[in-house]
């Protein structure tokens, strides 16, 4: 796998780090070079998408601490937002659209109850995609190993929550509507609750690292005017790819909290 050049690249010590990186997850000379990339991937990948990570996290703080500055004084400038479009209004816009989609997939309730989660996820992988519309950056979202994590929390979360809300008999439901179909239906149940990590992390890593291989290709070949249709193309790429694994989230966490009605 050849390495693509980034900004990260220009950091002090960047070098170094991608050195013991390499040393600390290969073997011996003539036996680590296939074992780290089967089981790890490239390490100067792996480090890129991490700086790409604390990148997006470190936006999203100092956004989140500038909506928190603007309205900390509680009056007028609380509740009516600036004229000059800022971070502020773009978080408003952000958890606005965030929350009204959770309400109409799960409830007022259960928006409210799981907005911290799910615009959580929804910020950093919308802000992540984005970064594959600039070159010179790599998106965290379009590795495997980014996803997984993802993929996986709304796994545990969605469970934990359902044991939370009906507690044992939770798992009732993996067994059918009756007791008959429970040797059918336990292994379908299984099977299709695996899927969803595995479905949630390939569809994102698939098509947030093909929009990031076009756009970079374009830019190389003619970098003035003819990437423009891509970047935007790459746009709503970036904002169906979150609310999709956003929806899914929902309606995973949904179907686990709801209760049967009688």
């Amino acid at each position: 796998m050849g390495e693509e050049t980034t900004w990260f690249d220009f950091l002090p010590g960047v070098a170094n780090l991608h050195k013991f990186a390499s040393g600390a997850l290969g073997r011996e000379e003539g036996q680590g070079m296939f074992f780290r990339w089967q089981m790890f991937g490239d390490s100067y990948f792996t480090l890129a998408h991490v700086f790409g990570a604390l990148l997006v996290l470190a936006f999203a703080i100092v956004a989140g601490m500038a909506y928190r500055n603007a309205v900390a004084g509680g009056g007028e400038a609380a509740i009516v937002p600036p004229a000059r479009f800022g971070l502020r209004n773009l978080m408003e816009m952000f958890t606005d659209a965030v929350f009204s989609t959770a309400e109409g997939v799960m409830g007022e309730h259960n928006a409210r109850r799981f907005l911290p989660f799910i615009g959580a996820l929804a910020v950093f992988i919308f802000f992540s995609n984005t970064l594959a519309l600039i070159p010179g950056f790599i998106p965290p979202t379009s590795t495997m190993k980014t996803n997984i994590a993802l993929a996986i929390s709304v796994f545990l979360i969605t469970h934990i929550m359902g044991v939370r809300e009906h507690g044992v008999k939770y798992f009732k439901h993996f067994l059918g509507p009756i007791l008959v179909l429970a040797p059918l239906m336990l292994p379908i149940e299984l099977v299709s609750h695996m899927a969803r990590p595995v479905s949630l992390t390939l569809r994102l890593m698939g098509n947030i690292a093909a929009d990031h291989k076009v756009v970079s290709a374009f830019f190389l070949a003619v970098p003035l005017l003819v990437p423009v249709p891509f970047l935007i193309l790459g746009v709503l790429v970036a904002i169906v790819q979150t609310l999709v694994f956003c929806l899914l989230t929902m309606v995973y966490i949904q179907g686990a909290v709801a209760h049967e009605e009688h």
